[in-house]
């Protein structure tokens, strides 16, 4: 069963065809493209006549109904094999109403299933970009590391400091000095001591996405088995809110593999499918569910959560939650040499923004057009006067990759209608997140962006961590880096005040234009109980159950 076939059965009916148009279809050479064609000859899907010469007609008669055969085949396998090997097929080329019969089977295939263990089965459009917990820069992989990791305190969305892998601590204005917990495992059984947290913050400390954040401090030592003293002589007020960060998880490397101490254990992850299971030693409750597996399905696949008990059901609730927001970041980094530098064209980009912004809510229902804040709650009460138009002696280079697509296509279309000329660079999601510099070599692009948890220290964190849009200008500009510095020596108590007088000369300068809040809306079959909705506005696996069928 072959999706190139498929493909050539749905672009192709019995009639004159040209070799050279099946190879660009196939994206195959001549060479293997005539195999084929001599493969499923030989096999009875076709009868293929080749043209006299290269570049002549040839003829290809169909002999059976290609979709009608495989479909009824994967019906099958889907009840045969198990769905991490057949969600394959569901990336096959089918017609509409063929895919959308075997996403109905397939679905059915997902949730709750009751085995020897409890086992959430739910769907995930793309493969995890990594697990690590310094590595782990987008929301569904930091998603996973909370899974997989603890940190050693964590961190309400009032601001209150809880312990997690530490039990207590003693802070000084140079130095804090943390307690851990005894008798903490990781998934391989050893127990956790200072050293490893000290070689884990050490990691942090002198990662480059983080070093800037980390720079006040001097040294991390362990001073004894269960004690841990991070010294910052200079001052750091922010010290324990950074240990909450999800890149301040706590992990052991044990021949290839990262073990954490969390609730769930990373048991597989591969493209087609990622397991956790539940850490059974885990120090604080244990997770009611005994495994989450994700498996890879289709990008346009609408997923559920929901369990076999209730297959034939159609019951469910929608979940809401935050989902972050989405801001236009105009790149205007020293030693470019772009009119984005100029503060007259970004004021007109911005003004011509701002008086369009509303008609995001035609794009998509989810998104709420956003001009006060990219801050929940706050507003900048800020009025975009009408500017003057400059003379744009080049198209504005606008960046794009597919998880910003829909947006971005929209802000072209808004500055086209406005006359404005624009060049769009194409870039991957992978290369987009790991900085490569050639994404960078553009004058402005969307960004969505979804806080961890408590937005005071997370509106730091995203300007200050290397993964953020706007470190290349905070690295490079002397007078946004001074900026920054004022949160070293200001009480984390008084950093609201703070984020907003930062954001507000962003917004004023032009260089961070806020564009929409967006929500997410997660469907859940009604036996699944204690939803609760924990970091980057995702349920949290370690309190979910299954009510069972009496």
């Amino acid at each position: 069963m072959e999706n190139k076939l498929l493909t050539l059965w749905r672009y192709y009916p019995s009639g004159s065809i040209r070799v050279e148009e099946i190879s660009e279809t196939l994206q195959l050479s001549h060479k293997q493209t005539t195999r084929y064609l001599k493969k499923w000859n030989e096999e009875g899907w076709i009868a293929f006549t080749p043209g006299r010469g290269r570049g002549n007609v040839s003829t290809l008669l169909w002999k059976k109904d290609v979709e009608e055969e495989f479909e009824e085949e994967v019906v099958k396998l889907l009840d045969e094999e198990p769905i991490e090997t057949s969600s394959k097929y569901l990336m096959y080329n089918w017609s509409t109403d063929s895919k959308m019969r075997l996403m109905n089977k397939f679905h059915s295939k997902l949730g709750f299933v009751k085995e020897s263990k409890d086992k959430l089965i739910v769907p995930k459009r793309y493969p995890f970009f990594s697990i690590h917990p310094l590595e782990a820069a987008d929301v569904l992989s930091a998603h996973l590391v909370a899974n997989v990791f603890n940190r050693l305190v964590s961190i309400t969305e009032e601001g209150d400091i809880l312990p997690e892998l530490a039990h207590s601590w003693d802070a000084s204005s140079a130095k804090l000095r943390l307690y851990v917990k005894k008798d903490i495992r990781f998934h391989d059984g050893s127990i956790l001591t200072a050293k490893d947290v000290v070689h884990c913050l050490e990691q942090l400390r002198t990662c480059p996405h983080y070093q800037d954040l980390w720079e006040p401090v001097e040294r991390i030592e362990a001073i004894a088995p269960l004690i841990i003293d991070i010294h910052h002589p200079g001052g750091c007020s922010y010290i324990l809110p950074m240990l909450s960060m999800m890149c301040a998880s706590i992990y052991k490397e044990n021949k290839g593999r990262t073990l954490g101490t969390g609730c769930f254990s990373l048991e597989e992850n591969t493209d087609a499918k990622t397991t956790l299971a539940a850490f059974k030693e885990h120090f604080q409750e244990r997770p009611l569910l005994d495994a989450v597996e994700f498996v890879q399905v289709p990008k346009d696949f609408k997923g559920i959560y929901h369990s076999h008990i209730e297959e034939s059901q159609s019951s469910s609730v929608e979940v809401e939650s935050d989902s972050g927001f989405g801001i236009v970041v105009m790149n205007a980094v020293p030693g470019r040499d772009s009119q984005i530098q100029r503060k007259d064209v970004r004021d007109y980009l911005h003004w011509v923004i701002a008086k369009n912004r509303h008609t995001l809510r035609d794009l998509d229902p989810r998104l709420t057009p956003n001009g006060k804040s990219i801050l929940i709650g706050q507003d900048q009460a800020m009025t975009i006067p009408e500017a003057e138009r400059p003379l744009f002696k080049e198209p504005i280079v606008i960046r794009c990759a597919n998880h910003t697509a829909k947006t971005t296509e929209w802000l072209v279309e808004v500055f086209e209608k406005e006359g404005i000329p624009v060049d769009v660079k194409w870039f991957s999601f992978a290369d987009t997140l790991t900085r490569q510099p050639d994404t960078f070599h553009v004058d402005l692009f969307v960004h969505g962006e979804i806080f961890e948890s408590n937005q005071n220290f997370s509106f730091y964190h995203f300007l200050k961590n290397g993964y953020s849009p706007l470190y290349p200008l905070f690295e490079k500009d002397s007078t946004w880096k001074a900026r920054l510095e004022e949160y070293r020596q200001t009480s984390f108590e008084d950093w609201t005040a703070l984020n907003m007088k930062l954001e507000n000369r962003l917004m004023r300068e032009s260089v961070m234009i806020p564009l929409y809040y967006e929500k997410r809306y997660i469907p859940f079959s009604t036996d699944i109980m204690n939803i609760e909705i924990k970091h980057f506005g995702y349920v949290d696996f370690s309190k979910l159950w299954v009510r069972p069928e009496m």
